[in-house]
């Protein structure tokens, strides 16, 4: 019995958001700045022992699924992955799925659920993607498959893991760049850095849809906000997070100009309590309305930042990772056999 265990970190998006729709790159290019985190989707898939003379297949998410055939599965991202890859009925797949932080939350979730899926199905296969195929692979099943509304950086920030800048070429190539600070520099990132959980979920692809409408009358601020991308990069290389905490503040506001989905007065009311008690800068992350927001603060100020926020939601205790999907474990032992 084949049995995969896969762990891929969610991310945090920083710069150029917007510019990695398909639709706007495309035509003029885009960038983003972002990194993962220490908090994880797991993904577990192995074969069924075929007990009795139906082959079925077991999917454990919100729901817990038992069916005969693949095309019977309820979980989008699970029943087109399998047919994607080819997988058929001739033997019955469990595959189960635990994440550390809510999905629909503003943390990349669904391409990072995508990834990690694709990792652990062909891994069972006997294959060794690359992190660029997996990544590319995922973009695929999530915008021509399922034809969700998402971007191309999530996949490429599971799937690489790090701090990275991700160029988007106008001839479709996607290229991305490992970022390696000084290990002083990592640390003092990371010891400034707030994330904030907002109580609330949403459906970012309605969201990204009203972003997509509006990318050919919001050029001026995607261009900024692509800028942004490489002068956040000089910023972190430079360890001036002071200036890339501004920054974050620049971005956020130019991002609330690209579509009214984008915030709320909820949204509003948290950014401007984090700011009045000494953020520098920050954001929601993701499509928008809800869902996780990253702060930029002097460490020194966090303790009132957070007392500020009590009442509103919850800090997590985070850090940047550096990892991207791995295969933590993976066993092809035969059922029955010691």
């Amino acid at each position: 019995m084949t049995f995969v265990l896969t762990r891929t970190p969610y991310r945090i998006s920083f710069f150029g958001g917007g510019s990695d729709y398909p639709d706007w790159y495309l035509k003029h290019g885009g960038a983003v700045l972002s990194s993962t985190m220490n908090k994880y989707c797991y993904i577990s898939a192995r074969h069924l022992p075929k007990v009795t003379g139906v082959v079925a297949h077991r999917i454990m998410w919100r729901h817990v699924e038992t069916v005969e055939t693949v095309h019977d599965i309820l979980h989008p991202a699970v029943r087109e992955g399998m047919k994607f890859l080819e997988f058929d009925d001739s033997v019955g797949i469990e595959i189960t799925y635990q994440g550390d932080l809510p999905a629909r939350a503003g943390v990349g979730s669904s391409s990072t659920f995508a990834v990690g899926l694709l990792n652990a199905l062909r891994t069972m296969r006997g294959e060794k993607p690359t992190v660029h195929d997996l990544a590319t692979e995922a973009i695929h099943l999530e915008r021509n498959i399922l034809y969700d509304n998402v971007g191309s950086q999530d996949q490429l920030a599971a799937a690489y893991g790090g701090l990275n800048y991700i160029e988007f070429r106008q001839d479709g190539k996607l290229e991305v760049q490992k970022i390696q600070l000084p290990k002083q520099y990592f640390e003092n990132l990371n010891g400034h850095l707030l994330l904030f959980f907002t109580g609330r979920q949403r459906t970012a692809s309605k969201i990204a849809e009203s972003v997509i409408r509006n990318i050919d009358k919001r050029g001026d601020q995607i261009r900024r906000l692509m800028e942004m991308a490489k002068e956040g990069f000089d910023m972190l290389t430079s360890n001036d997070i002071e200036a890339f905490g501004h920054l974050l503040d620049e971005s956020w506001t130019l991002k609330r100009q690209i579509s009214d989905q984008v915030s709320n007065e909820f949204v509003d009311r948290i950014y401007q309590l984090a700011r009045d008690n000494g953020a520098w800068g920050g954001k929601l992350l993701g499509a928008g309305q809800s869902g996780f927001m990253c702060f930029v603060a002097p460490p020194d100020r966090h303790p009132q930042i957070v007392n500020s926020l009590t009442d509103i939601g919850s800090f997590v205790s985070f850090r940047l990772d550096t990892h991207g999907t791995e295969v933590v474990y993976s066993s092809d032992d035969r059922w029955g056999q010691p």
